[in-house]
């Protein structure tokens, strides 16, 4: 949660701009030559290549080692180094110009003034990562820029000073970050092309429940980025949360939001791509006009004291290509499998693609991706009953 945190330069000059200037965005469309950083419309299309939840252990609470030891029948790490955990997916994501990753949790060392979870407390979870793991996700890709999205439920778990280290750390190694207000984070590619990114949340970052503030916030957003990514950190939790329904979600008695009524409110007004996670389960795809929405990437790598039983042992990366003037060009989605303490794999046989094209069917039978095996994993195709414009 925000804890009353003051709000930052940007979010003051944000409400300060008028709401007239992006009255003119249509619903279902993007402006064809909006300004990039450099002033000059998007050339190119751009390869997006998106993850779930990314937590490479924690140093707040190392407890959970002894149990997963003896459940494993071998020692294991509390916080192991972070490349390693990180280089399985680095051919996954060789062919990207960005990566955005969820990053679930703080990052730094050090005591924390107020400690999140009590000793005694039962399904608390404190996530701080080493210092070094800002560094290991600019490494990731080093031939891309990399986002790290901190519109999420563990950013904070440091308390404000963490997440000020957090901010330092990762901006210091060369990542960009997302969700900390309500402006979009501009990032330029090799190529010279702009991309932007915004993230929400429930719990910290701006506010997926409030419509009307989505709404005017991306709209702003695409008027001055062609290329726009929006992210959701939303919704409930757990083996069983694979479905999408539009309707208000709850887990442990909190509002999490409708992530079908924010993903259309986002889309509509100007988001490209529409990317979920929080669930910790893959769910469907779903095609809207020229964007393209993944309601939950799942568990991409999370080491520490998670479960891992199916299905929250699947996940994926998906990799778009995009272009300013026609949307989603082409999709990819490139299924995951996580072992116990949170070893991430490329998984062969697929099941996060096939898991992702069945709910796509069912939960959105008019709208909803097909996905079909080729290239890395699957292509993400439109029904033929939802050919788009």
């Amino acid at each position: 949660m925000s804890g009353g945190r003051a709000p930052s330069l940007r979010s003051a000059i944000a409400t300060l701009l008028p709401i007239a200037a992006v009255a003119f965005v249509p619903s279902g469309t993007r402006p064809s030559g909006g300004d990039s950083l450099n002033g000059e419309p998007s050339a190119h299309r751009v390869r997006i290549c998106a993850g779930g939840d990314v937590t490479l252990g924690t140093n707040l609470d190392t407890t959970w080692t002894k149990r997963m030891s003896e459940w494993l029948g071998r020692p294991v790490e509390a916080v192991p180094k972070a490349d390693p955990l990180l280089r399985p997916l680095r051919s996954m994501v060789a062919d990207a110009d960005v990566v955005l990753l969820n990053i679930e949790g703080a990052i730094g060392s050090g005591p924390v003034e107020k400690p999140k979870c009590a000793p005694d407390a039962i399904g608390c979870f404190a996530l701080r990562q080493p210092p070094a793991t800002a560094v290991a996700l600019r490494r990731l890709a080093p031939r891309a820029q990399v986002v790290g999205n901190l519109a999420n439920n563990h950013a904070r778990d440091a308390g404000a000073e963490g997440f000020e280290l957090t901010l330092s750390l990762l901006r210091r190694a060369g990542v960009h970050v997302t969700g900390v207000d309500t402006l979009a984070t501009p990032v330029v590619t090799r190529g010279g092309d702009t991309v932007a990114f915004l993230g929400f949340s429930t719990s910290t970052g701006p506010d997926p429940r409030d419509l009307d503030a989505v709404r005017r916030h991306v709209a702003r957003a695409a008027a001055r980025y062609p290329l726009l990514v929006v992210t959701m950190h939303l919704g409930a939790e757990g083996r069983m949360a694979q479905r999408t329904r539009d309707t208000m979600e709850v887990y442990l008695e909190e509002r999490r939001g409708n992530p079908v009524a924010f993903a259309h409110a986002a889309a509509d007004a100007g988001a490209m791509l529409v990317v979920g996670h929080g669930p910790h389960v893959v769910r469907a795809l779903e095609w809207r006009n020229q964007s393209l929405i993944a309601y939950s990437l799942g568990n991409l790598v999370t080491y520490g004291p998670f479960s891992l039983r199916s299905p929250l042992d699947r996940g994926a990366l998906l990799c778009a290509e995009v272009d300013a003037e026609s949307g989603v060009e082409s999709a990819e989605l490139r299924p995951t499998r996580q072992r116990a303490p949170g070893r991430v794999s490329h998984d062969q046989r697929g099941r996060a693609g096939i898991i992702a094209d069945s709910l796509s069917r069912l939960d959105f039978p008019d709208s909803g991706a097909v996905l079909v095996r080729g290239g890395k994993g699957f292509e993400v195709k439109r029904s033929a009953t939802n050919a788009g414009p």
